[in-house]
């Protein structure tokens, strides 16, 4: 007897996010706005102030609300998918590389503060998603469950993975 694999719920949050994502250009949107809206919302909440910690001197600024954000979220992509969980973590690092890119931008060059910017590219990408929802011609997932907020982004890691053949 054929052993039958059960379909684990990362699958089916594909399955279900995939439902509302199926015109190309609502894809193509998703591929650059939802990367973008992790960057910005990751921005916004690293902006919001934290208590200054001394024990941590130089690194300081390092730790903020946005580390209890990366750590929740990354905790929560674990319990779907480990594999999926580490490049998340590793885009969330390289975004906190460009979040401290944006403030060295207002330091030293005079740009708006980091926040600013950020709240700009999150307004553009949300325009940007509900544009795509409406050339689509279906509402976003998330409106029916919040979770899929968080999902949209693994569900574009997994095309990646998926064209690699590496099992996700």
């Amino acid at each position: 007897m054929a052993k039958t694999e059960q379909k684990r719920p990362i699958d089916t949050y594909f399955e279900q996010y995939a439902a509302a994502h199926q015109h190309p250009v609502n894809k193509l949107i998703h591929w650059i706005c939802v990367p973008m809206i992790v960057f910005s919302l990751f921005g916004l909440v690293w902006a919001i102030p934290f208590p200054h910690l001394d024990f941590l001197g130089r690194y300081n600024g390092f730790i903020n609300w946005a580390s209890f954000l990366l750590a929740a979220v990354v905790y929560y992509y674990y319990r779907l998918s480990p594999v999926l969980s580490y490049i998340m973590l590793i885009f969330l690092m390289v975004a906190s590389a460009g979040i401290v890119g944006l403030e060295k931008l207002h330091e030293n060059q005079g740009w708006p503060p980091m926040w600013i910017s950020c709240l700009i590219i999150f307004a553009l990408s949300w325009i940007g998603q509900f544009a795509g929802h409406k050339i689509e011609g279906k509402k976003p997932s998330f409106f029916d469950d919040l979770r899929f907020l968080l999902i949209g982004p693994l569900w574009l890691l997994h095309f990646i993975f998926k064209r690699l053949g590496i099992r996700y």
